[in-house]
């Protein structure tokens, strides 16, 4: 074996990578609850909304929905270089969570389980059958078995 060390055989030094030393999500400016530069829109920065408002995501953890209020205040933070906003709703006016009635949720299960059938061998594929196929994966995979590397069925004329 060589000593050589030439640029093939040389281990690449690993370089630590350089952390940011500001976190570009909180901005300072970002910060507004009066909503004065903000068109009247309390707006708070990543992590400094006040409690008592949340998010319909958050909302929805607490099996709460916004209800038809209006927007309380908004968060805005960078991401990907460019600001993004969610919106606050107060959690004292958000509502319960609509359950679903019993004919509902069978209504749901039947409709998912008609597109688990194949329309081909009008068999249940046991998983919903992708709309850019058409049928289930064993039939595409039967009618497709047939054509050559060209794209041509067996028996047709080019």
């Amino acid at each position: 074996m060589s000593d050589y060390r030439g640029p093939r055989n040389r281990k690449k030094a690993r370089r630590a990578r350089r952390r940011r030393t500001d976190n570009r999500r909180y901005r300072i400016e970002f910060y507004d609850p009066n909503g004065t530069d903000h068109g009247g829109m309390p707006t708070y920065g990543w992590q400094m909304a006040p409690e008592g408002l949340a998010t319909k995501r958050q909302l929805l953890a607490l099996e709460l929905c916004p209800g038809g209020q209006p927007i309380a205040a908004q968060v805005l933070w960078m991401r990907y270089g460019k600001p993004a906003v969610a919106h606050l709703y107060r959690i004292d006016h958000a509502k319960p969570k609509r359950v679903p009635s019993l004919a509902q949720l069978h209504a749901i299960e039947k409709a998912l389980q008609a597109r688990r059938i194949c329309p081909l061998c009008k068999e249940d594929a046991g998983y919903t059958i992708p709309t850019s196929l058409g049928c289930c994966v064993d039939c595409h995979r039967e009618h497709t078995e047939h054509e050559d590397t060209y794209g041509y069925r067996e028996g047709e004329a080019a």
